[in-house]
């Protein structure tokens, strides 16, 4: 009889995490429509078109007094965003785990994210300097919401269970963004028979990515449970409390390793997520139109490519697949320097090549790191994993708009980012995952 009631009470406990597991990919569901319809796909080109119309006769605009060309204001705009991150994510992530309430924060600033994109409707004629703001505030509350979602992985799924569960939530984003990339393509494409004008419709596109943001983040919100903390783990406020990680961090200098490999390739990642469009637009003279079909097959393409990734993980170990990754990643980023201009087909191989390993380098990133965790100190960690993904992604936007602001040529800032891959793959080689699973308390799969 005992054993009959523990059986059940093993099997609740799994249909349970199940259930958490299947809210967690929602929101994954939920926000990777602003990664790729705003950041991706719509804000960069229209943005940089409307600093073009406040600028100057010189190509300038002056934000605060500060000459900047009109080309570069995005990509500088998304590197304020990071900084911003960059201040808030740490103390949020202390508070996080202190707490234990880790789902108001993430309500919080889902929400602010939410409503910032939405507002981006409004950025029309000259405003650029409201759609930098927007911008700098979705972005930022991006990081910080992504940061809490990251740090539930080694709650609700055992080690052996999440380089699937991690893969799947990326699947779910990819597939959601390409759902509405698709309706995008429909409203840009018909604009006129809408009873729109181009921009009018891009603009809708903004800000139903932020409509579409706030409504799915109710599942993860209704289906996520916050765990109770020791009394003893609540007792350092703010800075205190993120000293206090640092410090633990220092003592795991592993962990450390492998978040400073990921800090430089991962930099790189998220410079091509978010200046690809720009690329195509600026330097290969690409319509909206092919730009949108572009990302959609990246979208497609990247579903599959967790999922095969996360496939290839278990036979060859997390990190292997992450290196051959950056791999691909190094030799697709140098074909694109050489993309004739005005030749969609080629694009659309580029595109066909970032679909394949985006999703997989990054699934598989989280949860190798989700291994590297101490347990009880999830939220702290991943908020130093989060200033790595999205909080410390400032110096490829900023060495991006840099190059082209001194060059004039996005060749030549394009190329700049192979060095993040090549000095990326250089330091993940270098770090013993398996030392440094044990050196975090935890038990080491048996492959990894």
């Amino acid at each position: 009889m005992g054993t009959d009631t523990l059986r059940t009470d093993e099997a609740d406990g799994a249909d349970d995490r199940r259930r958490e597991q299947r809210g967690w990919y929602f929101y994954d569901w939920a926000c990777s429509v602003y990664s790729t319809s705003v950041l991706t796909v719509f804000l960069g080109p229209y943005l940089t078109s409307v600093a073009e119309s406040a600028a100057d006769a010189d190509g300038y605009v002056h934000p605060l007094g500060i000459p900047v060309r009109a080309g570069s204001f995005f990509a500088y705009s998304v590197s304020l965003s990071v900084i911003a991150a960059v201040l808030v994510m740490p103390l949020v992530g202390a508070a996080a785990d202190r707490s234990g309430r880790k789902k108001p924060l993430l309500a919080a600033a889902a929400y602010t994210g939410a409503a910032a994109t939405t507002g981006m409707f409004f950025l029309d004629g000259d405003r650029y300097l409201l759609g930098g703001l927007l911008l700098v505030v979705a972005n930022a509350a991006q990081s910080v919401a992504m940061m809490l979602y990251n740090s539930y992985l080694p709650q609700i799924a055992p080690p052996e269970e999440r380089d699937a569960v991690s893969s799947r939530g990326w699947a779910f984003g990819y597939a959601a963004g390409a759902l509405v990339l698709i309706a995008n393509l429909v409203l840009y494409t018909a604009h006129d028979s809408f009873g729109l004008s181009e921009s009018a419709a891009v603009r809708v596109c903004l800000a139903s990515a932020g409509l579409w943001w706030g409504a799915f983040a109710l599942i993860p919100l209704r289906r996520l449970r916050d765990r109770r903390v020791p009394a003893r783990e609540a007792t350092l406020p703010g800075f205190r409390q993120l000293a206090a990680t640092v410090r633990d961090m220092r003592r795991r200098p592993l962990t450390l390793a492998f978040l400073l490999a990921y800090l430089v390739y991962n930099d790189g990642i998220q410079t091509v997520i978010s200046q690809a469009s720009v690329y195509g637009s600026e330097e290969l003279g690409l319509g909206q139109s092919t730009l949108i079909v572009a990302v959609l097959l990246v979208q497609l393409l990247a579903v599959a490519g967790a999922l095969a990734l996360g496939r290839l993980a278990r036979t060859y170990g997390a990190k292997r697949t992450i290196l051959g990754s950056l791999v691909a990643w190094t030799v697709t980023l140098a074909a694109g320097y050489f993309l004739p201009a005005g030749k969609p087909a080629w694009f659309f191989m580029l595109a066909a090549g970032i679909g394949l390993v985006l999703g997989g380098s990054q699934a598989l990133s989280r949860s190798l790191f989700s291994h590297l965790v101490p347990p009880g100190k999830e939220a702290e960690y991943f908020s130093a994993y989060e200033l790595s993904d999205r909080g410390m992604s400032w110096l490829g936007p900023l060495l991006f708009g840099l190059t082209y602001q001194l060059t004039g040529s996005y060749r030549d800032a394009i190329i700049s980012l192979v060095a993040f891959f090549v000095i990326g793959f250089v330091l993940l080689a270098r770090v013993p995952v398996r030392r440094a699973i044990g050196d975090a308390g935890n038990p080491v799969p048996e492959r990894i």
